[in-house]
């Protein structure tokens, strides 16, 4: 072949660094979002917050020159990021319906007399209020499982060396209180590989100890090395404790020796009677004594000291009904999360009266990015603010009637309705919550496939959950529901819904089957 040259055209989607951090963005869940913010605010001396700025009058006219400096050599971060979802080649699409025309990301390093224009404080201070806490509403300080221990530790009185086992044997137990590592392993942590076994053995000698003491504490079953020693902690306690809700001594000592069966979660587990009597050599009558006993037992000790408060989630949306008959309901964005920021007026107007160079332009760059950012977020919410009024638009009678009303809702209806692509419906939709008046739901909960029914209509497959969970709760203990008869009492509502159906539901909604809800 002989060598030549042509000439070709051809068009394809660019990602602008403005276009990646609106992605990267809007798929943030809104503790994700505070951590970008605060890098950030640590990262351009043009971005602050709006109480900050306000803390702050005399500093304003005073800019930090080594600040600007930095900024101006480090030049821009954020916006040079890559874009890490997955579908980048609808990624242009997903935003083009949202951003605004006569915004094409460049922007100009000039700034307006008033920068304050870029500020993020008119959405914020929505429905916000000033007033301190009452000290009454404030809760008590949250304590620990291993502070628990700790204080408990402190009136024992113990050698320094077995004081500091048994401190460290505290401290190795997880959260539900439980000591996975074994004793050998734990001790092998102190030992030198160059030391003589019999330091290893000692050292065991002293956890097994620390261990004795650790697991006679309270709460009981604390430092249990699996389930069957945890419960049987708890209820060697009963009898010394008096166990005034327990059957009696007997049931309790029927209960350890059933505890003491290798198969004896097994059984429990599949509730097999039968096994169990024959195991024990007692009767049906003892042994469901014994089940009445363990089932009053706390499988996880350290549940109670959990940290609550970092399981709370905070909702990105609230949802509010106004009265009369027909309650008009209210969206709006939870004030809470929304950051408020806004472009630092005094380095803006330095660098306005700064000479052009390197350093200059740089600072630009960096002023551009702070602007960017403020955009990108304000789109962000409005986002996540259109697709919550869209949901709760066309779930109404979810909020009047409850899961049983609950209409088919697919991304696709969604993102036809505004104008988005889908995969942005799914990015917004994503660990963000909505605060109703039936409680907190992530934004996925209102959408569901269609199921057909007799009628010609179509159910949502999560009313269909609901209606599944409302006859589960209403079934005889001793004759529970099987999946089959699920699904014809569902064909009886003019569902049709098949079995396999049915458990794929049933599991969801973390429903036992049928052999593990009977009674025993």
């Amino acid at each position: 072949m002989k060598p030549g040259l042509s000439l070709r055209t051809s068009q394809h989607l660019a990602l602008t660094p403005q276009l990646q951090q609106s992605i990267r963005l809007l798929q943030l869940s809104t503790l994700e979002l505070a951590g970008e913010v605060e890098q950030m605010l640590q990262d351009n001396p043009f971005l602050e917050r709006e109480d900050e700025a306000h803390d702050s009058d005399a500093a304003l006219s005073a800019p930090d020159p080594e600040r600007l400096a930095s900024a101006g050599d480090s030049g821009p971060s954020a916006t040079g990021s890559e874009a890490t979802d997955a579908d980048g080649e609808s990624a242009e699409a997903t935003f083009e319906a949202d951003t605004p025309q006569d915004w094409d990301g460049e922007g100009d390093s000039e700034l307006a007399p008033d920068d304050r224009e870029w500020s993020t404080g008119e959405t914020a201070h929505a429905g916000t209020a000033d007033a301190e806490l009452d000290p009454g509403e404030r809760g008590a300080p949250h304590e620990s499982l291993a502070a628990h221990l700790h204080q408990q530790a402190l009136g024992l009185r113990l050698a320094p060396e077995d004081a500091a086992v048994l401190r460290f044997l505290i401290e190795s137990l997880n959260d539900d209180g439980y000591l996975e590592d074994s004793l050998a392993q734990l001790a092998a942590t102190l030992v030198d590989d160059d030391d003589e076994l019999d330091a290893l053995d000692t050292l065991v000698h002293r956890f097994n100890l620390a261990l004795r003491l650790l697991q006679s504490m309270e709460p009981a079953g604390v430092g249990a090395r699996n389930l069957c020693e945890c419960l049987t902690l708890q209820l060697k306690a009963l009898p010394a404790a008096g166990a005034p809700r327990h059957p009696g001594e007997p049931a309790i000592q029927t209960a350890l020796a059933l505890l003491a069966q290798p198969d004896a979660l097994d059984w429990l587990a599949r509730r097999d009677v039968r096994r169990m009597t024959q195991a024990i050599g007692q009767g049906e009558p003892a042994v469901r004594a014994a089940l009445a006993v363990i089932a009053q037992l706390e499988p996880k000790p350290g549940r109670r000291f959990a940290d609550v408060e970092r399981l709370v989630i905070v909702p990105d949306v609230i949802v509010s009904a106004g009265g009369g008959a027909h309650p008009r309901l209210h969206v709006q964005l939870n004030p809470d999360v929304l950051p408020r920021l806004h472009v630092h007026e005094a380095y803006a107007h330095a660098l306005r009266g700064g000479k052009d160079g390197a350093g200059h332009a740089a600072l630009s760059q960096r002023l551009q990015e702070a602007r960017w950012f403020i955009r990108n977020i304000q789109q962000r919410f409005d986002t996540i603010l259109r697709v919550a009024r869209a949901i709760v638009e066309r779930q109404r009678s979810f909020f009047t009637h409850g899961e049983l009303a609950m209409r088919p809702l697919v991304q696709r209806e969604l993102a036809e309705a505004l104008g988005v692509h889908e995969s942005t419906i799914s990015r917004v939709t994503t660990a963000k919550y909505m605060a109703t008046p039936r409680g907190t739901f992530e934004l996925k909960y209102f959408f569901g496939s269609a199921l057909g029914t007799e009628a010609g209509g179509n159910a949502s497959s999560t009313a269909v959950r609901a209606l599944i969970k409302q006859f589960i709760a209403a079934e005889d203990p001793r004759r529970p529901l099987s999946d089959q008869r699920l699904a014809e009492m569902l064909k009886e509502q003019g569902i049709d819904c098949a079995r396999r159906t049915v458990a794929k539901y049933r599991e969801a909604l973390k429903i036992a089957p049928t052999p593990l809800r009977k009674q025993m």
